[in-house]
């Protein structure tokens, strides 16, 4: 795929930014009287049923060959399934927009896992860009360890938390396979999707998880948020982003929301920052800064 112009680019980040900013405190209106393994699979299994569709109905083929099955499989068990089942539960134990600044350290780690496992380089400012991130999230996620008490429920959300980034780490090197095996957008995070939601059921079997539907407004509207917007909207756009400017570029996205989801949570759940936390979201911001001016990674 050719290089965006910037501009696109930026456009972007900043749409996935603002619809996953709003995502993080809508997961917390699916908490409740139904089981979060059963809210995924409504969510991502309607999100696979509208992508396919509009790929049947725009002339794209659904077909895929064995190799991208098997990427698709592979980034549905870790992206769609071990990655949102960890945030959900983890947002059952802390509030929403600390997972959110958790998952801002995915743009050092998608670095970090490519140039490790799949031996890419990428360019310095892009390293700078992604350093100066981790640093931002280091003083919000400090600033919000000072702020509240560390009980053992916490501390399990925040562990939670740091496994759904390393499961979305690893969906990522499945999403750049499925990209090397001719695999196009929209058709294999349909097919990702629909994976996940699979590995989703089977586990659900195993472990005897009771599947109910709440019937009301805050319920419904959150799922359909949750699955148009910031699953087939967002998803499609932060994979388009990815393979035209690097999964490192991409992924600070999630560097990115968490000033919106912080404000949210402000409003919605009482939380508080203080100073540190916006030094952090300065930093974070720098960063991104850098990561746009950064070349494409090799």
């Amino acid at each position: 795929m050719k290089s965006v112009p910037s501009s696109l680019a930026l456009g972007a980040v900043i749409v996935c930014a603002l619809i996953w900013g709003t995502t993080w405190y809508a997961i917390t209106l699916q908490l409740g009287a139904v089981d979060p393994i059963a809210s995924i699979v409504y969510r991502f299994g309607l999100a696979a049923v509208v992508l396919m569709g509009f790929c049947l109905l725009t002339g794209r083929s659904l077909k895929l060959t064995p190799a991208q099955h098997m990427a698709a499989a592979g980034q549905g068990l870790f992206t769609f399934a071990i990655d949102y089942a960890f945030v959900y539960w983890a947002e059952e134990r802390i509030a929403s927009a600390v997972v959110a600044v958790v998952f801002a350290g995915l743009a050092f780690l998608n670095l970090a896992l490519f140039r490790l496992i799949l031996r890419q380089k990428a360019a310095r400012l892009a390293w700078l860009g992604a350093f100066l991130g981790l640093l931002g999230v280091g003083a919000m996620f400090g600033a919000e360890l000072m702020r509240a008490e560390m009980e053992a429920r916490a501390m399990v959300g925040l562990g939670l938390a740091l496994l759904a980034v390393l499961a979305a780490g690893i969906g990522n090197l499945f999403a750049w396979r499925g990209q090397q095996v001719g695999g196009a957008v929209l058709p294999m995070t349909g097919w990702a999707m629909a994976w996940g939601v699979g590995f989703l059921l089977v586990y659900a079997l195993i472990a005897g998880t009771p599947f109910s539907f709440e019937p009301t407004w805050t319920y419904v509207l959150s799922l359909l948020h949750l699955s148009v917007l910031g699953s087939v909207v967002a998803f499609g756009l932060y994979f388009w982003l990815a393979r035209a400017r690097g999964y490192a570029m991409a992924s600070y996205i999630s560097a990115l929301t968490p000033p919106l989801a912080m404000g949210i949570s402000v409003v919605f759940e009482g939380a508080r920052f203080g100073l540190l936390a916006f030094l952090g979201l300065g930093l974070v911001l720098a960063g991104q800064a850098l990561l746009l001016r950064a070349p494409k990674t090799a």
